[in-house]
């Protein structure tokens, strides 16, 4: 018989991984315009959002409309911005990949064009762009691992602010605590054996030696299904 899981108990709406979206200031995206224009805006606000690593910065638009964006690093209140297809190269600047050229640092990167951007959104992050192509463009994300893009999707020019955000020590369980409940995070993370018996079934016993074994079958049930699931092979690799 299966037990639940912390991971089964997440997402169901209890309060202990309820985010706290009612203080989260908005949503932080590409704002639409219409293909060959430039929508230019003035950055008005630069706001403290719990739902984002980084700062964001309040823009308004020439067409009256106000949204969010992810601030670039060394922006301050009372400085331009233009979205659209061939703008100045200009950091804080968002533009389609294909109008970027090679070696530019990007962030806010549209996985499919006009979705407002998905990728590379944390405080201090940057991706690269490694080669344009005819219809694709290369980026090399802050992972180390290259992706292709549509030369479409769109992509502000610069790096997030906010870099310094890991080199601040964390003094106090309780510190962390409250940062990773600001965003619905899981914490602390225990391991199976270090749990009760009637949490998980590596737990119980006092002591690391799991009562189960650690493989688990494919069509084990749910609270079962831990450890090493459907392996190939098991024990020691021989020389």
């Amino acid at each position: 018989m299966g037990k639940r899981l912390i991971q089964q108990a997440r997402g169901k709406g209890g309060p202990r991984y309820l985010a706290p979206s009612h203080r989260y200031k908005g949503i932080s995206k590409h704002l639409y315009h219409e293909p060959g224009t430039v929508l230019s805006g003035r950055i008005i606000d630069l706001i403290n959002c719990p739902g984002h690593t980084g700062p964001l910065a309040r823009i308004v638009y020439e067409n009256k409309k106000t949204s969010l964006m992810i601030a670039p690093e060394g922006t301050k209140v009372g400085d331009e911005i233009q979205i659209g297809d061939e703008v100045e190269l200009k950091q804080g600047n968002s533009l389609q990949l294909k109008n970027i050229p090679e070696g530019t640092l990007i962030y806010n990167i549209e996985n499919i064009p006009g979705d407002g951007g998905k990728f590379v959104r944390a405080a201090g992050g940057f991706a690269r762009i490694v080669a344009n192509m005819e219809k694709q463009v290369v980026v090399l994300l802050p992972s180390k691992k290259e992706k292709k893009f549509s030369g479409l999707c769109k992509a502000t020019v610069g790096i997030i602010a906010g870099s310094g955000r890991k080199e601040k020590p964390i003094l106090k369980a309780g510190k962390r605590h409250h940062m990773m409940k600001a965003k619905n995070k899981l914490y602390p993370k225990v391991s199976g054996v270090a749990m009760n018996a009637v949490d998980h079934p590596f737990g119980g016993s006092s002591s690391a030696v799991k009562g189960k074994p650690t493989q688990s079958s494919r069509s084990a049930p749910p609270g079962r299904k831990v450890g090493k699931l459907a392996p190939r092979r098991t024990g020691r690799t021989k020389k």
